[in-house]
């Protein structure tokens, strides 16, 4: 078992790796220096607003049944049925709510069609990810690998031919671009599902409402931590959007910021999936976590912190070599949220523990603070403040819930911090500070002198000894952890 796992950790990781970035700075990055940051920006906050109320699609369905399935395979067929069509009900009443809402925000026509198939589009995301779900419980966890990254391939080699070719002579627009993200999901969706009735059999369609009603209350508390998670990470954009003059220009100037945290959160998110398990198979057999804990924590902090301590150094010259306008504006905010994705990190971990222990009503509780806490101090700082003030409302509101999620988590599992670890993390980050200032002074334009202060930061970490090599080959083990 230890081996099928690693193995597909292993995998999802470099397809994500291959696959993922070249998306994101290949051609997102190339469609909003095509389009400029008004029309770019425009797209993003209705993106982000179609986020909002996303989890209504779902309402934890997709978990519950990769956790049944992977217990009871037998029941697949059942399970299909109905999760179909409750699905399809779903995905009616998250249509029409979302565009009550945008009507009642004054969204104006344009806006209303590309909010349409950017809905479109989120049903058929959901869809994937629960077609996804079933070969996941069912362990056929190549598949499930390659199909999470299908979407975005086929994306790419459409956004290409529509970029950089003169196949087709027209002006690029991003309804196109939105068109081409429809076509992959769909062609996406029907590879999935051709694939898990090719491993299930044929698959009868029966709805039984009281079966339904049944799991949807057992989905409930992770549906609702999901949506609060939701709103209080993804709320920037939108208050951006309409509170400011040009709120489209603006919220394209901030997604310049953000797309670099959009892309470094990709670690994190697969670290903490990876650990959820674990937790959970040592919760439950009465393991002792804290010095596991202790250990994850510094496999996943010094990479991002020897990534973000670079990145704000640099990150006028990443903002140059990246963007052809607004690249001084967007460095700023840059830096604001280097120090938010440090504090979003810390989450994944301590969330991740406090989910593993069953605590979802702790969890909620914090994630409902946060929205009230976020959307408060991002009605007041960008107003006051702007779009900066959007990333220090970020990087406040991320910091909130990883102080609480650590203060609970130490709470329940009576963890005690180490004077010799505490010591050497210190020490540990002043040495990644001075090599990146020193580097920095020396040429803050050069991108060897950036990958140098990235490299020697983390290199560091094995200096004072936080990351030890014969923990970080049994970490990949899972000797102690999956049996």
């Amino acid at each position: 078992m230890k081996r099928v796992f690693t193995t597909n950790l292993l995998l999802l990781l470099l397809l994500n790796i291959l696959i993922k970035p070249f998306w994101i700075f290949g051609i997102d990055r190339s469609v909003q220096n095509l389009l400029g940051a008004g029309e770019y920006g425009m797209f993003y906050t209705l993106f982000n607003f179609s986020l909002l109320l996303n989890i209504l699609l779902d309402l934890g369905i997709t978990n519950f049944n990769n956790r049944e399935i992977s217990r009871y395979p037998q029941l697949i067929g059942k399970y299909f049925s109905n999760i179909v069509g409750i699905k399809i009900f779903l995905a009616l009443g998250y249509a029409l709510i979302t565009i009550l809402m945008a009507l009642s925000l004054g969204y104006n026509n344009r806006q209303i069609s590309l909010l349409l198939l950017l809905v479109f589009n989120q049903f058929l995301s959901s869809l994937i990810l629960y077609l996804r779900s079933n070969l996941n419980g069912l362990h056929f966890f190549k598949l499930d690998s390659v199909l999470s990254v299908l979407d975005k391939t086929l994306m790419i080699l459409i956004c290409s031919i529509l970029l950089w070719s003169n196949i087709f002579r027209y002006d690029f627009t991003i309804e196109y671009f939105v068109l081409a993200q429809t076509i992959s999901y769909v062609a996406t969706a029907i590879i999935a599902f051709i694939i898990v009735i090719g491993k299930t059999g044929s698959i009868s369609f029966k709805f039984e409402l009281p079966f339904s009603l049944s799991m949807l209350r057992s989905s409930f508390p992770y549906a609702m931590l999901v949506l609060l998670m939701t709103v209080y990470s993804r709320v920037d954009s939108v208050v951006i959007e309409r509170i400011l003059p040009n709120g489209d220009v603006a919220a394209g100037i901030y997604a310049q910021a953000f797309r670099l945290i959009d892309a470094a959160n990709m670690f994190p998110f697969l670290f903490a999936s990876l650990l959820l398990p674990i937790f959970s198979r040592m919760i439950k057999n009465s393991t002792k976590i804290c010095s596991f804990v202790g250990f994850s924590l510094v496999l996943l902090l010094v990479p991002v912190v020897s990534f973000s301590i670079p990145t704000f150094a640099f990150r006028g010259h990443i903002m140059d070599i990246l963007y052809h306008e607004h690249a001084v504006y967007s460095s700023d905010i840059l830096g604001v949220l280097m120090g938010s994705f440090i504090f979003i990190a810390m989450g994944y971990v301590f969330g991740t523990l406090l989910t593993a222990k069953g605590e979802l009503k702790t969890l909620n509780y914090i994630s409902f603070a946060a929205v009230v806490l976020g959307i408060s101090v991002q009605l007041f700082l960008v107003k006051r403040f702007g779009i900066l003030g959007a990333a220090y409302g970020n990087l406040i509101t991320n910091g909130f819930v990883a102080s609480l999620s650590i203060w609970f988590s130490i709470k329940l599992f009576q963890f005690n911090l180490a004077k010799k670890f505490a010591i050497r993390f210190i020490s540990f980050a002043i040495t990644s500070i001075a090599i990146t200032a020193l580097l920095c002074y020396i040429d803050d334009k050069s991108s060897i002198n950036y990958i140098i202060a990235l490299f020697l930061s983390f290199i560091s970490a094995f200096i004072f000894k936080l990351i030890n090599y014969k923990e970080l080959i049994s970490f990949f083990s899972k000797e102690t952890s999956l049996k």
